[in-house]
C-alpha cells in the first residue's frame, strides 16, 4: 500500500475559550472482511480501528471505528481551546500500522 498521509484541518488561530471545529480525512480502503475476491476467497479485514487526538498531553477526542465505516473515513469534531499548542492525531490500523499528523494552533 502506498504511504498514507492523513489530511487535517485546524484553525491557525483562536481566542481563549473558543470552540473550534477540526476536520480529518485519511485515505484508506477500509476493507470490512465481508467481501470476496474474483476467486471467491474472503478479502481479509483491514480497517482503521482507532482514532485519537491529544492536545497539551491530554486526550481531547477518541473514537473506535467499526467495519461499517466507509472508505477514506472523514471525522469532524469540536474542541474548546484555552491555550496555544499542538494537536497530535493518531490513526491505528488492524495490522498495527500507525498514521500520525500534527497541527498547531495559536490562542490569544
Amino acid at each position: 500500500m502506498a504511504k498514507i498521509k492523513p489530511r487535517v484541518k485546524v484553525p491557525k488561530t483562536a481566542s481563549a475559550g473558543d470552540v473550534i471545529t477540526i476536520k480529518t480525512l485519511i485515505k484508506h480502503k477500509m476493507e470490512s472482511g465481508q467481501r470476496k475476491d474474483k476467486e471467491g476467497k474472503v478479502i481479509p479485514r483491514k480497517i482503521i480501528n482507532h482514532f485519537k487526538v491529544d492536545f497539551a498531553g491530554k486526550t481531547v477526542f477518541e473514537a473506535q471505528i467499526q467495519p461499517g465505516t466507509s472508505a477514506n473515513p472523514f471525522l469532524s469534531f469540536s474542541v474548546k481551546v484555552q491555550e496555544s499548542g499542538e494537536f497530535h492525531f493518531t490513526w491505528t490500523d488492524d495490522d498495527g500500522s500507525v498514521y500520525e499528523a500534527k497541527k498547531s494552533i495559536a490562542v490569544s
